[in-house]
């Protein structure tokens, strides 16, 4: 059994909801990469567990993951044990439900992007399994940021001593959890023919943490 007791989580609020980042185990990642590239042999199973037409991403090829897997690698066990980490370092509130409703595996190359979207349920998250070396120049040479590649989290608009965005550098093992409605987007790269490889989840908690 994978032992998730020791993992450090840490709450970040960039802006007026919290995200939490913590590291995935490395076993873990290990066994949903193994999941991959065991679906990508087997045709019959990328037909039957396709998922690219329910969302909105704009990529090679986006996959669930089969819940009786999810289960057999505490791939649940993880990310509840996470949110349940997160939500009390936030509010002081303990989660006493936890409704795993879908997990998928996102499969982007270069050219590719995910536009802006929200999910389902009430958390969501995002984790890296798989990082290009690069993600290509910018353009223009003078450029002091590039952005191809990272996930970008998006909350409200400019204002004062606020900033409505929040950018991320994809790193593997890195995991992001954010609150389902948080609008968000990935850029697309260039000059990689490397995959950028992601998992994530939609899940519900108890109703009344979510009011809150």
């Amino acid at each position: 059994m994978i032992d998730f007791t020791n993992k450090e989580l840490e709450v970040l609020r960039p802006f007026g909801p919290t995200i939490a980042k913590v590291k995935m185990p490395q076993d873990l990642i290990d066994k949903l990469n193994e999941y991959t590239e065991s679906i990508l042999g087997d045709q019959s199973k990328q037909d039957k567990l396709n998922y690219g037409d329910k969302l909105a991403g704009n990529v090679k090829q986006e996959f669930v993951i089969e819940p009786d897997y999810a289960q057999k690698i505490g791939w649940g066990k993880f990310l509840a044990e996470s949110v349940s980490d997160w939500i009390y370092k936030t509010n002081k509130r303990k989660i006493t439900k936890f409704n795993l409703i879908d997990s998928w595996i996102v499969r982007q190359f270069k050219n590719e992007y995910n536009p802006s979207h929200w999910h389902s349920g009430h958390v969501s998250g995002v984790g890296y399994l798989k990082v290009p070396k690069t993600f290509g120049e910018t353009s223009q040479n003078n450029k002091t940021v590039n952005n191809n590649g990272k996930l970008e989290m998006i909350h409200g608009s400019k204002a004062f001593l606020c900033k409505p965005t929040f950018r991320v550098t994809p790193r593997v093992g890195d995991f992001y959890f954010f609150p389902h409605y948080l609008m968000h987007a990935v850029y697309p790269f260039f000059n990689s023919d490397e995959e950028r490889r992601s998992v994530s989840f939609n899940a519900n908690v108890d109703q009344s943490l979510f009011n809150e």
